[in-house]
């Protein structure tokens, strides 16, 4: 083959190849990107996750779309995101209570050790404790007194949920005999309690922040280690009288396990990014959470470690697993 010839063949493949190859090396992300959030409108989950999406679509250049799945303990969300393409186009919200939904599994429909891969994490936050401004509890001990001598009800989001079983704990701690009424949306848990319905509602600070500014609802404690920033008054639930109880969780972001590491590195140094923006931080410290990023092994280690504390919660409680 003469110099002219071979490079008339390769000036053809090179022809022929470029636009495969252009579409194989497509800079992601080329199209919106959806994040499967597992409760409703409103929550804790979706307001965090709507506050760092809109930031995340600027830097990246591409729409962030939430979308709302909540029920059956978080597995609707996750089956939506596995039936998806492994591309980084459709990513799962993970929070503390993926973890409690795995321990409390007798055979959990899915692995979020293994069948998805860490990101980073997006905020930190504890729930608090509200009751309704005519409820006759000043205090959390005056909500424990008076479950044990009449019939008494907490509401949370739904079971599986950190809200609900934060609330199973706080019963186990305290002797309580509240019954514990899962509500589909943290909405539903705040007009229940607003109606009476429920005596007692955890929650993230965000559903019932207005409330308490408007003197509807009454925040009795926090159930972090520290006072909550957004409510230095409010005691911690420890302060309050109860006793080793502390719970704080988080929100992540998760990709399906075999998403390009490239896709994961990128959507991780852009969050860096978004979550380190002063703005960000701003509108979520207002809701009670501390936004703040991670390296994908450190909060993959975190849902590791959650899994086994709350493993080890269901079983001290005599938690029936379902």
């Amino acid at each position: 083959m003469t110099r002219m010839t071979r490079r008339s063949v390769l000036a053809g493949a090179t022809a022929i190849g470029l636009p495969a190859l252009a579409r194989a090396q497509s800079v992601y992300p080329d199209k919106p990107v959806r994040v499967v959030v597992p409760f409703g409108p409103g929550g804790l989950a979706d307001v965090t996750m709507r506050v760092v999406g809109e930031k995340l679509g600027a830097v990246l250049g591409q729409q962030i779309v939430v979308v709302n799945m909540p029920g059956a303990n978080g597995v609707t969300a996750v089956k939506a995101v596995q039936a998806a393409p492994a591309d980084g186009y459709t990513l799962a919200l993970f929070t503390n209570g993926t973890a409690i939904t795995h321990a409390l599994a007798k055979a959990p429909a899915f692995d979020p050790l293994e069948d998805f891969k860490p990101i980073t994490s997006l905020g930190f936050f504890d729930f608090v404790f509200v009751t309704g401004a005519a409820a006759p509890f000043a205090t959390l001990q005056d909500f424990v007194a008076a479950s044990k001598a009449a019939p008494r009800n907490i509401g949370t989001i739904n079971v599986g949920s950190s809200q609900n079983l934060s609330a199973v704990l706080f019963k186990s701690l305290t002797g309580s005999d509240a019954a514990v009424v899962p509500f589909r949306t943290s909405s539903d848990v705040m007009t229940a309690t607003l109606r009476g319905d429920v005596h007692l509602a955890i929650d993230g600070y965000v559903t019932s922040k207005t409330l308490i500014a408007d003197k509807q609802l009454r925040a009795l404690a926090v159930s972090g280690p520290a006072r909550n920033p957004a409510m230095p008054d409010v005691p911690t639930a420890m302060e309050a009288g109860i006793k080793d109880f502390e719970v704080t969780s988080w929100n992540a972001l998760f990709g399906l396990t075999a998403t390009p590491a490239s896709v994961m590195a990128k959507l991780n140094a852009a969050l860096r990014s978004v979550l380190d923006d002063a703005t960000v931080q701003g509108k979520l410290a207002e809701l009670g959470i501390a936004a703040r990023a991670s390296t994908p092994e450190a909060i993959g280690d975190r849902l590791r470690s959650d899994i086994a504390k709350w493993s080890e919660v269901i079983a001290k409680a005599g938690i029936a697993k379902t």
